[in-house]
């Protein structure tokens, strides 16, 4: 009976923080919520803790990086873990960890880089019966861009191209896509380069102009 008793004052984790994906530079939010009788809470980036949650003052900030709003309904107390400027190195393992009972929840971030795309050439102009190579290029991504074609709002088909992707020494990416073409009409082609972070992929376009003169 009295350990019954003693199972009344404990505290658990209710929700622990869920899988998050952003791009690098914007926040990142995670929440923990407890039941009351908690006493301290304690946030943990890759095992290193960067905020600590008292429950007689308050947060314990740190680092400008890591903030916090907190968040109260009923018997129930809810942490909120706001990381600014995410950087690549901010991805990984976000724990909420509570003191005395030992327990924790965690979730994974993952910070994603959106680089540049670009065609060389933004018209090229092309004879009858002749073939072209067409290179879209995509630096400093992370993780490596998931490079399309388009042409005139159809996507084409992926035998038509051939994309090569390399790491730099910074940890970034970068590929780059060939298309090979023999036109047959002018017409708009669009490269498009998508990671899950973005909410639509990122294009660069070029104008082939068919030239069916004889001169």
């Amino acid at each position: 009976f009295s350990f019954l008793l003693g199972l009344g004052f404990c505290y658990s984790i209710i929700n622990g923080p869920t899988n998050a994906t952003v791009l690098a530079g914007s926040e990142a939010r995670f929440n923990c919520t407890v039941s009351s009788g908690w006493v301290i809470l304690i946030w943990l980036s890759n095992g290193n803790p960067v905020l600590t949650v008292i429950s007689s003052q308050g947060a314990v900030e740190t680092s400008d990086r890591f903030t916090s709003q907190n968040y109260t309904s009923g018997d129930m107390f809810t942490s909120e873990l706001i990381i600014h400027n995410t950087q690549l190195s901010d991805s990984g393992k976000i724990e909420c960890s509570t003191q005395k009972t030992y327990e924790s929840r965690f979730a994974f971030l993952s910070v994603q880089v959106n680089g540049s795309l670009f065609i060389k050439n933004s018209t090229l102009t092309v004879k009858e019966n002749k073939t072209v190579e067409i290179v879209c290029e995509a630096l400093g991504w992370a993780p490596a861009p998931d490079i399309t074609w388009m042409t005139n709002d159809s996507f084409i088909d992926k035998s038509r191209y051939v994309t090569q992707q390399s790491q730099g020494s910074n940890g970034l990416y970068n590929a780059l896509s060939t298309l090979t073409l023999t036109p047959m009409d002018t017409e708009v082609l669009t490269c498009l380069a998508d990671i899950e972070a973005l909410p639509n992929p990122q294009n660069a376009t070029v104008t082939v102009i068919f030239d069916n003169s004889t001169i």
